[in-house]
C-alpha cells in the first residue's frame, strides 16, 4: 500500500462520541499484522464504509484524520483519478497542504511525474496551508526529477523524461481537444444536480428549430419543465440563447440556451466555478439551474439578469457623441480585475473576455458612500457590478499538464491576444487582453489598437490611442503597460491585485470619486433599464 505509509500516525478522537474512525487504527494494527485475504477484506471494508458514511458530512470536510482515511481508500482500492475526483467533488481538506503533497507523493511513486506536479501547482494556487511547506516539497519533488533526468542522460533515456515534463502546447478549442475531455467531464457531470442526460433525440412537441427572433409566447416541454419563450435574447453560429418564464409565471425568468449539436461543456464549466469560486464572489459569474442533454439537442437553463451588457452601457454613450465618465470606467475596470483574479486563482479561464459577455448587475438597495462597503463589496456593493457569462470557450487548467501553454487563434476580431497575432503559446493574457479592450473601449468608445515601441529597457506595446490630460494617466498607463508586456517570470496573481489595489486608491482619495460613482451609475440605470 503506496499511501498507507504516510497515514500510520493517525491518531483516532479521544471523543467516545465521535463516530468517525472508532477501529480503523486497530484493524490497520491488525492487517500489518497479519495481511492475511480475511484481515485485508475486513479493513478495506472498514475503509470504504467510513468513506461512503461521512462524505457528504461537512462536520469532516476538513478534518485530517478523515483526509487519512481517505488515502487509505485510495490504497484499498487503486484508482486515483475516481478517488481524488471525489475528494474535489467533496472538498475534502482544499486547503491543506497535506492533500496536494500526499497525492503528488503517490503519483510520483507511480512514475506519473507530470501529474504529480500539476497536483502541487493546483495546491499552490490554492494557497493550501502551510503554503510555505508545500512550496518547499514542490522544489524537493523539481529537484528530484532533474536528477532523475540527469540519470536518464546517463543511460540515453533523456528524451523519455524531457518530453514527459517539457511544456505542452495544446489548442484548448481545437475539436480533437474537446473530443479528448468531453469523455473525461461527462462521468463527473452525471453526478451533477441539475445534469439531465438523454440518449434519445429532443422528444417536444415545438421543434427547437423553428423557434427564432419572432418566437413569443411558445411554450416548449423539457423534463419535467415548461418554458414560455418571451423573446430571442441572443444568436450565434451553434446557439440561440431565449428569455423564457418557467411554467409561465412573470416572477421566475430564465436564459434558455438551446445549442446543435449537443455541448455540455458549458454546463461543466458553470460546475467548475459551483466548486472553485468563494461564495462572495460567485455572483459575478453566472450560474446555471440544469442541462438536458438530447443525442440532437442540449438545453442549458441560466438565471437571466434584464439590466443588459456592458456593452449596451458603452453604446449608451457612443449614440449621444461621448464616452463614458472616468470614474465609471475605473470602477468597471475594478470589477474586472477582481474578476480575473479570483477567476485564474482557481485555475480557469474564461476565454471570450468582452463587453457582450459582462451583463449589468445593480443592487436593489441605495448605494452607501462608506469607503469600506465599496472596498469590501458589503451591503449594496456586494450585488452591484458585473457578472461574467457565456463559459462555451472557458478552459479548465486542471484539464492540462500544469506547465501547459495553449496555442490556437479566438477569431474575434479585436479581442486576439498578442500572442494571437504574433502566433506564440498564451495562457492567462487571452483573458487579460480583453479586459484592456473593454477598458480602451470605456474611454474611447472603440477598439483597441496597439504598437510597438522601443524605451531604454527594450520594446513595449501599448495602445495607440492617447489619453486625455485630465485623465489619471499614471493609472492607465500602468494598467496597459503591465497587462500587456507580461513576463514569463512575473507573479500574474500579484499583477491584477496591485493594478486593482491602485485603481481602488484612486477612489478612496477623496469622498468625491465614491459619490460621484453612486450617481453615475443611478442614471446609467434609469437610462438603461427604461430603454
Amino acid at each position: 500500500m503506496a499511501v498507507v505509509s504516510s497515514v500510520t500516525h493517525y491518531q483516532p478522537s479521544s471523543t467516545p462520541s465521535d463516530p468517525i474512525l472508532p477501529s480503523i487504527k486497530n484493524a490497520l494494527h491488525d492487517f500489518k499484522a497479519d495481511p492475511s485475504k480475511s484481515n485485508r477484506a475486513a479493513f478495506e471494508k472498514l475503509v470504504s464504509d467510513c468513506v461512503t458514511t461521512f462524505k457528504s458530512n461537512p462536520h469532516y470536510q476538513n478534518d485530517l484524520r478523515f483526509l487519512k482515511v481517505w488515502f487509505l481508500y485510495m490504497d484499498c482500492i487503486g484508482d486515483f483519478e475516481r478517488v481524488y475526483g471525489e475528494m474535489e467533488e467533496y472538498k475534502i481538506c482544499f486547503d491543506n497542504s497535506m492533500l496536494y503533497e500526499t497525492c503528488a507523493l503517490f503519483l510520483e511513486a507511480k512514475g506519473r511525474l507530470l501529474d504529480a506536479h500539476r497536483i502541487y501547482r493546483v495546491g499552490i494556487s490554492r494557497n493550501a496551508e502551510p503554503i510555505e511547506r508545500l512550496k518547499k516539497s514542490h522544489s524537493l519533488f523539481l529537484r528530484r526529477v532533474q536528477d532523475l533526468v540527469n540519470a536518464c542522460s546517463m543511460h540515453q533515456n533523456v528524451d523519455r523524461v524531457t518530453k514527459k515534463l517539457k511544456k505542452s502546447r495544446i489548442n484548448p478549442w481545437s475539436p480533437s481537444t474537446v473530443d479528448d475531455l468531453l469523455p473525461k467531464i461527462l462521468p463527473q457531470l452525471a453526478h451533477c444536480d441539475g445534469y439531465h442526460y438523454s440518449s434519445r433525440e429532443y422528444p417536444g412537441k415545438v421543434a427547437l428549430s423553428t423557434l427564432n427572433n419572432s418566437s413569443r409566447n411558445k411554450m416548449i416541454k423539457v423534463g419535467g419543465w415548461g418554458y414560455q419563450i418571451k423573446g430571442c435574447a441572443g444568436q450565434g453560429g451553434f446557439a440561440q440563447v431565449f428569455k423564457a418564464y418557467v411554467n409561465s409565471d412573470p416572477d421566475e425568468v430564465v436564459a434558455l440556451k438551446i445549442q446543435k449539436p449537443p455541448f455540455p461543456w458549458e454546463f461543466y464549466m458553470y460546475h467548475q466555478l459551483d466548486m472553485r469560486i468563494p461564495s462572495e464572489e460567485r455572483s459575478s459569474f453566472g450560474s446555471a439551474q440544469r442541462l438536458h442533454h438530447y443525442a440532437d439537442y442540449s438545453i442549458l437553463v441560466c438565471e437571466f439578469l434584464s439590466h443588459g451588457t456592458l456593452q449596451d452601457a458603452i453604446n449608451s454613450y457612443l449614440v449621444v457623441g461621448t464616452s463614458m465618465e472616468e470614474v465609471l470606467c475605473i470602477y468597471y475596470t475594478i470589477e474586472m480585475l477582481r474578476m480575473l483574479e479570483c477567476l485564474h486563482g482557481a485555475g480557469i479561464i474564461h476565454g471570450d473576455f468582452k463587453p457582450d459577455n459582462l451583463l449589468i448587475r445593480y443592487s436593489r438597495e441605495d448605494l452607501t458612500i462608506d469607503e469600506e462597503d465599496f472596498v469590501k463589496r458589503r451591503g449594496p456593493w456586494h450585488n452591484q457590478g458585473l457578472c461574467l457569462v457565456d463559459w462555451g470557450r472557458g478552459i479548465d487548467l486542471n484539464l492540462f499538464p500544469a506547465d501547459a501553454e495553449f496555442i490556437g487563434d479566438c477569431r474575434t476580431s479585436g479581442f486576439r491576444c498578442i500572442e494571437m497575432q504574433e502566433d506564440k503559446p498564451w495562457t492567462f493574457q487571452v483573458d487579460t487582453y480583453g479586459l484592456c479592450v473593454v477598458a480602451h473601449m470605456m474611454l474611447h468608445g472603440s477598439y483597441m489598437e496597439i504598437e510597438k515601441n522601443m524605451s531604454s529597457d527594450g520594446s513595449y506595446y501599448r495602445p495607440k490611442s492617447h489619453f486625455k490630460r485630465y485623465w489619471n494617466t499614471e493609472l492607465w498607463k500602468n494598467l496597459f503597460r503591465r497587462l500587456l508586456n507580461g513576463q514569463p517570470f512575473d507573479d500574474h496573481m500579484k499583477t491584477l491585485q496591485e493594478l486593482r489595489e491602485s485603481f481602488q486608491q484612486y477612489m478612496l482619495s477623496s469622498p468625491a470619486p465614491i459619490s460621484k460613482l453612486k450617481q453615475l451609475l443611478l442614471k446609467q440605470r434609469s437610462s438603461l433599464c427604461s430603454a
